[in-house]
């Protein structure tokens, strides 16, 4: 056993600050270089500047002291725009239904059961909604009994994460939110055979659509990024083949009218991040 695992607690992560507790000091002094960095840029974008795009922020948790930001960033993200669900997202990236405005589809990764405890009380509350992807393998899950099969979530063993259960799932769906697959094992699929990324998009879909008696249409990749983390000339027409109807990156940037459902652009953001930082995030640059 790790260092940073013999030192994780017995209880699953609660907070952000608990979240980041095990980082080194260049983790922390880089996240205070790359903080002021943003700071200074941040007034010379805006995500006003254009239209006719359709954004996709993610995340990955709202933790217990993350539910303030997060609250603040749906204001912010309905202030300059419209929030919208996958399908609609999907249908105007297709060209279905134009792109007229400004539009933000909120996602998030993994399965964490602070998705039910922070960020849907949340959502409800402000009358938003959200596609939820879930490694499928790892909901159900109990931070007691798979004590080392959670810590392995994450390559440096030093957090325990609890995930949502499947009825955590049902009550997301009936409150209007979207369940979409992450795969079984949230893997790499560029590091597996075909027959093997193959078995990871369809049983994550098979065991979601037993679950919730639903059809689970988008596939979110682990990881995300074109050519390191999947193939793209090669995954996303296997999750096509599989029935998704899309499949979601982590490269950022809007998606516009004639672009791709399955080569979805999104945005990484952490719910408490100043304003300024999703501004950056998400915006043009005003001059230039």
């Amino acid at each position: 056993m790790t260092p940073a695992a013999m030192s994780v607690g017995s209880s699953p992560v609660r907070t952000y600050r608990a979240f980041r507790a095990n980082e080194g000091l260049g983790q922390k002094f880089r996240g205070l270089v790359r903080a002021a960095a943003i700071a200074a840029l941040a007034p010379s974008r805006s995500p006003t500047r254009t239209t006719g795009w359709v954004r996709f922020p993610y995340y990955h948790h709202v933790f217990d002291d993350e539910r303030t930001g997060f609250a603040r960033q749906l204001k912010y993200f309905k202030n300059i725009g419209e929030i919208i669900g996958i399908d609609d997202a999907v249908a105007m990236i297709d060209g279905e239904t134009p792109i007229d405005g400004r539009y933000f589809c909120l996602t998030f990764d993994d399965g964490f059961k602070n998705w039910i405890e922070n960020a849907l009380p949340i959502l409800v509350e402000h009358q938003a909604v959200a596609a939820f992807f879930v490694a499928a393998g790892y909901i159900g899950t109990d931070p007691e009994c798979d004590r080392e099969r959670l810590l392995g979530f994450y390559d440096d063993r030093s957090r325990l994460m609890a995930f949502l259960n499947w009825e955590d799932c049902r009550q997301m769906a009936a409150a209007g939110m979207t369940i979409g697959s992450h795969s079984v094992d949230h893997v790499y699929l560029s590091k597996m055979g075909a027959d093997a990324a193959r078995q990871e998009m369809q049983r994550s879909k098979q065991m979601i659509e037993a679950e919730l008696r639903q059809p689970c249409d988008h596939f979110c990749c682990p990881f995300g990024i074109p050519g390191v983390d999947f193939m793209p000339d090669t995954h996303p027409d296997m999750a096509k083949a599989l029935g998704y109807r899309s499949f979601l990156t982590t490269r950022r940037g809007p998606n516009r009218a004639g672009g791709s459902a399955f080569a979805i652009c999104r945005d990484h953001m952490l719910a408490n991040a100043p304003i300024r930082e999703v501004r950056y995030f998400l915006g043009d640059p005003i001059w230039g």
